[in-house]
C-alpha cells in the first residue's frame, strides 16, 4: 500500500512538472520577441496641387526592418503588446501621370503600435492564434527630394525637397504562436493599419494620401 501511495505520488508530481514545462503564455507573464517586419503601403494619393502637371500623384515603395515586440499577458487569454523597431527607409515613386518619372525621393519612418490581444485555445495549448487592435504613430523624417522630382517640379531651379507629417492611425492584428519549449517560441502576425499623411513640396505643391500599409512579420520570442 505505501508502495502503491509512493508511486501515485511521483505519477502526480510527474504530471505537475509536465504541464508546469508546458505552460507558456499564462496571466502575469512578460514575452518579448525579436524579428523581421515588412511594411508594403497601399496608397491613393490625391493630386499634386498647382502648377503640378494635372493627375501627378505618389506611391511609396515597400521597406523591410528589424522590430522588437514586449507583451503582457493580463489574463490567460488577453494581453497588451507593444511593437517598435528599426526605421524603415521607403522610396517615393512618381504615380499617374507622372509615373514615368521613377524615384522622386525618400522618406524614413518609425510607427510604435500598441495592441490588445485576444489569444485563442488553452494557455498551455502548443499552438495559439490571436487577434489584436490598438492605434499606430507614425512618424514620418529625414525626407529627400530626388533630381528627377525637381525636374518636374522646379526644373532649372534649387532641387526640391519635400516634408511629411507626424499622424495617429489604427492597426488591426491577426497570427499566431508555436511554442517550443516552455519559454521560447515563434510567431508570425500579420497587420492592417489605417494612416494617411500630406506631403508638401518645398515649390508649395501638396498631396495627402491614405498609405493604409499591410505589414507582415516573422519573430522569435521569449516567454519569462
Amino acid at each position: 500500500m505505501k508502495k502503491q501511495s509512493i508511486a501515485s505520488a511521483l505519477v502526480a508530481t510527474a504530471a505537475l512538472c509536465g504541464a508546469g514545462a508546458a505552460q507558456a503564455q499564462v496571466a502575469g507573464q512578460f514575452l518579448v520577441q525579436v524579428g523581421w517586419n515588412k511594411i508594403m503601403p497601399k496608397v491613393k494619393s490625391d493630386d499634386l496641387t498647382a502648377p503640378s502637371l494635372p493627375g501627378s500623384k505618389i506611391d511609396i515603395k515597400s521597406a523591410s526592418a528589424l522590430f522588437f515586440t514586449g507583451t503582457y499577458m493580463i489574463t490567460d487569454d488577453i494581453s497588451v503588446e507593444a511593437l517598435g523597431g528599426l526605421p524603415y527607409k521607403h522610396d517615393i515613386i512618381g504615380a499617374g501621370a507622372v509615373a514615368g518619372v521613377g524615384k522622386i525621393g525618400s522618406v524614413h519612418q518609425i510607427s510604435p503600435t500598441v495592441l490588445l490581444q485576444y489569444r485563442f485555445l488553452a494557455a498551455d495549448a502548443p499552438f495559439r492564434p490571436y487577434v489584436g487592435a490598438g492605434p499606430t504613430f507614425a512618424k514620418f523624417y529625414g525626407t529627400k527630394g530626388s533630381a528627377a522630382l525637381t525636374a518636374v517640379t522646379n526644373p532649372g531651379g534649387p532641387p526640391t525637397t519635400i516634408g511629411g507629417d507626424t499622424e495617429w492611425g489604427g492597426t488591426l492584428q491577426a497570427g499566431a504562436n508555436y511554442k517550443i519549449d516552455k519559454h521560447w517560441f515563434v510567431d508570425a502576425s500579420i497587420l492592417k493599419s489605417f494612416i494617411s499623411t500630406k506631403a508638401t513640396l518645398s515649390t508649395g505643391q501638396s498631396t495627402s494620401a491614405k498609405l493604409n500599409p499591410v505589414a507582415i512579420n516573422a519573430s522569435v520570442g521569449y516567454a519569462f
